[in-house]
């Protein structure tokens, strides 16, 4: 899979700097250099690309704002100076933050994880359905069956996945956006911020929380109607 890329930022010399990161991976192609959100803007209209590395704080419009009005499909990954704008970064669902001074070790890190949120992406959309999806978690990638799983746990930028072959779940660094999204909604459903379980290995509901033998998982209050909509129609 090749991912394509584009970069914004107002710093000349930023931009050259991850230019030459974005040639050393092999999976990565830049198909654009900007120095300002406007002149992006129209590049990224008539091309878009799947990655974009956008800086913060630029004049005029500002990397947060360019964040909003860029295709849907484009995931953002913020470069700034800055680092409590990291908040905000992952409020607006962003793939990652990178902060400045950017090392070649941490800038490949983000690519490798955007190369996996694509990978899974697109697993999803295979018309044989999905069977099971694979997950980074250390050095390795390592293949989950859906079917196996019980139910997932978020945890600030990881998550964990507990499966019923395991007695320990699978951590991986991703936040429980991305996870909702790429798990099947037929099967699977957010139940808290930081809960997401398979509907068909539901056994016991008590008192607002989902039981799993000695695990009590709650059920959120902006979750609930949506849950228990689902369990009227079971």
């Amino acid at each position: 899979m090749i991912l394509k890329c584009s970069i914004v930022d107002d710093e000349p010399l930023a931009v050259e700097l991850l230019a030459h990161y974005v040639e050393k991976i092999p999976f990565m192609e830049l198909c654009g250099k900007y120095n300002s959100a406007t002149e992006a803007m129209n590049g990224i209209a008539q091309s878009p690309v799947d990655v974009l590395f956008l800086d913060i704080q630029m004049p005029d419009i500002n990397g947060l704002e360019l964040s909003q009005m860029v295709p849907e499909n484009t995931r953002i990954v913020f470069t700034t100076a800055f680092e409590q704008y990291a908040v905000e970064g992952f409020r607006i669902n962003a793939l990652d933050y990178l902060l400045k001074p950017i090392s070649y070790v941490d800038f490949l890190a983000t690519c490798n994880k955007a190369l996996q949120w694509f990978s899974l992406v697109r697993q999803q959309s295979e018309p044989d359905g999905m069977k099971s999806i694979f997950v980074k978690s250390e050095y390795k990638l390592i293949q989950i069956s859906l079917d196996s799983i019980k139910y997932v746990e978020g945890l600030k930028d990881y998550v964990k996945i507990y499966t019923e072959e395991a007695a320990r779940p699978v951590v991986s660094l991703m936040n429980m956006k991305t996870m909702e999204e790429i798990l099947p909604p037929s099967r699977f459903i957010r139940v808290h911020r930081s809960f997401i379980v398979q509907k068909s290995k539901i056994r016991e509901i008590e008192r607002n929380r989902i039981v799993f033998g000695d695990v009590y998982i709650p059920i959120g209050d902006s979750y609930k109607q949506a849950f228990y909509d689902f369990v009227q129609k079971r």
